[in-house]
């Protein structure tokens, strides 16, 4: 595989986010990451659509990606989005405006493959070498992944991600005990069909998991979170608002607001497979996607299931 520079934009429920990046047989290189915290997810569960105000703003953003793109030679965009646009009734319509507006291709992501792009970022593109539980807490959805050695991946969604269940039991600011207690509560609730496993280990993907870090490890170099991390962040969270915690914390007020039901979901995720941490990891669908673009080309959306380990078997789910 020569080098190359290649350029994505995944659209989900509270951001929209940009990374270029140059890849070779041997390391893939960040050239830029950037976001814009949109919260499409929040619009579309109370219109159950994409507004032509909220399009035309989206547009603008994507149309700048586009441009700042092409100035790092990494040709059109490769645009996925998850779960706003699962649930809009007018994703049809929103697709063919942003390939229209930037000439990139777009693809609206099933569960199964948000997952197994997560999967294959955390992985590098390597087989894993231990049964292994990767996370990704959206703002609308959860999705997860189980791998192991020799295994056909098993892929599974949370049908709530952080935002949409703190939206359903947060009304305070800071939050009371109470709505803690609801939102675990609910989220022990919503993890209790999921995939039986054992993993040995946890990799945690995405904002949500990283906010959280940065709650409770300040200087220290660690890269997990525990249960009594998490029960720190909670601790936190409960005693400082959304402004004290962006104001100590380098943590977007859209992000903050949304942790109390992130933390809800990580505290379930390793209560459920009997974890004690979770690694927290930089990577994200978007490395995923590289990875995948670079390896099989614009047939990476047909190949992603054998990149990551295999047709998918009978005991996939999604």
């Amino acid at each position: 595989m020569s080098s190359r520079r290649i350029a994505v934009v995944a659209i989900g429920s509270t951001s929209v986010h940009l990374t270029v990046a140059r890849v070779s047989d041997r390391e893939l290189r960040r050239i830029a990451d950037e976001s814009v915290l949109f919260e499409l997810g929040p619009t579309v569960d109370a219109l159950g659509r994409v507004p032509s105000d909220r399009l035309d703003g989206l547009l603008r953003e994507l149309e700048l990606y586009a441009k700042g793109a092409a100035r790092m030679h990494a040709g059109a965009l490769t645009i996925v989005a998850t779960e706003p646009l699962r649930r809009a009734s007018n994703a049809r319509a929103v697709v063919d405006a942003v390939r229209t507006a930037t000439s990139g291709a777009v693809h609206v992501l099933g569960h199964d493959e948000e997952a197994l792009l997560s999967l294959h970022a955390v992985l590098g593109g390597r087989p894993p070498h231990a049964d292994t539980l990767v996370v990704d807490i959206g703002g609308g959805s959860s999705e997860y992944a189980i791998a192991g050695p020799g295994r056909v991946p098993v892929v599974d969604v949370v049908r709530t991600g952080a935002a949409r269940l703190t939206d359903a039991f947060v009304r305070a600011d800071p939050p009371a005990p109470e709505e803690f207690a609801a939102a675990r509560e609910a989220a022990r609730s919503a993890l209790a069909r999921t995939v039986e496993a054992v993993p040995g280990a946890a990799i945690m993907v995405g904002g949500t998991a990283t906010n959280l870090l940065r709650l409770v490890a300040g200087t220290a170099p660690w890269r997990s979170l525990t249960r009594a991390r998490l029960e720190e962040a909670v601790r936190i969270l409960g005693q400082l608002s959304i402004g004290e915690i962006t104001t100590r914390y380098p943590i977007r007020p859209q992000r903050a607001r949304i942790l109390p039901g992130g933390a809800a979901l990580a505290w379930a995720f390793l209560e459920r497979y009997r974890l004690r941490s979770a690694t927290v990891s930089q990577a994200s669908i978007r490395e995923g996607l590289i990875l995948a673009i670079a390896r099989a080309g614009d047939d990476w959306r047909e190949r992603l299931p054998e990149l990551v380990g295999g047709p998918p078997g009978p005991g996939a789910r999604g």
